[in-house]
């Protein structure tokens, strides 16, 4: 022999067997780690998924306006509120005797419809799919609402208590609500009280309007259908305008400056709307700088007794006194907060500002309640997405989906809102 030493077969066997010893223990050991990652994601997907299921938070309305008692319904429907409260500095009697009436488009209408609103319960009248019924009338029938849902959620309305420093100091510690919803309108102060900015975005929609109202004691307070009339072109030859003899060389000489009247309101509290794409003009310009009041006040009066309706009586020169209006056109503004949503990282609360407080028109087109409408369709999402959050970054994604709706909104109507509304 060469000195080689030569393995045992039994000492082969031993080493063959180790082996696949060795294999079946990382294999059992890969199999159970695999096992009980997959359980811990089931386990820990199923918990959160619980946790999602029963997330409650508390949810704070400033503002029972349109606006806001139906930020209070979306809440509700959201099925993430424990706890709701509104509140309003205005009481009872005041807030629902408001005789100014609204028009829900057909959009605003179906989003109502999907709240659970019955318009057959409501006193109210239908137009070209439009609902047409007082402000009054409205609130108190979504606060109805509101005190059904009692049974399911901690609702209360605190009526005649104002949004202040105070109240927010009288909140104990650790209780605060989760999300602030602001609808107190385009001068209400809670927004300064949260320490939101109060700079607003103001730009044109590219039109410009005027405004009548007329008061009438002795008529009905009940809704009425608007009335709508366009191409509309006045004789204003009597103050030195004549549309015909524009200078030559003008690029409006041909062009007439067509009008667009809208009759609104009760027969006691009527509302007039008039306006027309931006252009230069010459009746226009000469509609948005005279300094007499009375051109303006004569349109109206001629405007209504062409196209109010049959019932109601005529505008005379006696009773021309009951009518306020715009003293000359003017460029038709959307302003719109530059902060709309907001987050108070010591107390975890996350604001969302809505309505008039958030975007409002200097015009008034009888319909601005669709606009604040617009904004409240996200708000079911951004309430879910907050009560489920798993952390601020959670909370944070849901403001900027938010923020990024209003923007949308805003400038959504700037673009078609006034065509839709007065135009078309």
């Amino acid at each position: 022999m060469d000195g080689a030493r030569t393995e045992n077969p039994g000492e082969l066997i031993n080493k063959s067997l180790e082996e696949e010893n060795y294999r079946a223990l990382v294999y059992d050991t890969a199999l159970s780690t695999f096992l009980a990652v997959v359980v811990y994601v089931v386990v820990k997907v199923s918990i959160d998924r619980i946790r999602q299921w029963r997330a409650r938070i508390s949810v704070l309305i400033v503002g029972s306006g349109p606006v806001g008692l139906t930020a209070a319904l979306v809440a509700v429907r959201s099925g993430k509120v424990l706890k709701l409260t509104v509140l309003d500095e205005r009481y009872r009697t005041a807030l629902l005797c408001r005789p100014q009436q609204i028009a829900l488009d057909p959009r605003s209408v179906r989003f109502l419809l999907g709240l659970g609103v019955d318009f057959d319960n409501m006193e109210g009248c239908w137009h070209n799919d439009h609902f047409f019924t007082k402000i009054g009338v409205f609130q108190e029938y979504l606060l109805s609402i509101l005190e059904q849902k009692k049974q399911k959620v901690d609702i209360k309305v605190h009526l005649g208590t104002k949004f202040s420093e105070e109240y927010l100091r009288r909140i104990p510690c650790g209780q605060w609500p989760r999300v602030i919803v602001v609808a107190d309108g385009s001068c209400g102060e809670s927004c300064s009280v949260l320490g939101i900015s109060s700079d607003y975005i103001v730009e044109s929609c590219h039109a410009y309007g005027a405004n009548a109202t007329i008061e009438r004691l002795d008529q009905r307070q009940v809704p009425t259908p608007e009335i709508k009339a366009h191409s509309l072109y006045f004789d204003l030859s009597a103050y030195g305008v004549d549309v015909l003899k524009e200078p030559r060389g003008s690029s409006h000489a041909t062009a007439k400056p067509g009008f667009h009247l809208k009759i609104y309101g009760t027969f006691r509290n009527r509302y007039m709307a008039l306006a027309c794409t931006a252009n230069d003009s010459k009746m226009v310009r000469f509609l948005r700088h005279t300094t007499n009041s009375s051109i303006m006040k004569n349109i109206f009066h001629q405007s209504f007794n062409a196209y109010k309706t049959d019932i109601e009586p005529r505008l005379s020169e006696l009773t021309l006194h009951r009518m306020q209006c715009s003293r000359k056109l003017f460029e038709i503004m959307l302003s719109h907060r530059r902060v709309n949503a907001a987050y108070i990282e010591g107390d975890n609360v996350a604001v969302t500002v809505e309505g008039e407080a958030a975007r409002v028109l200097n015009f008034d087109t009888g319909c601005g309640v669709n606009l604040g409408m617009r904004g409240l369709e996200a708000l079911g999402t951004f309430i879910y997405r907050t009560a489920t959050a798993l952390d601020q970054n959670d909370v944070f994604e849901a403001l900027a989906a938010k923020i990024q709706h209003s923007k949308q909104v805003a400038e959504t109507f700037r673009q078609t809102g006034l065509a839709s509304t007065m135009l078309e």
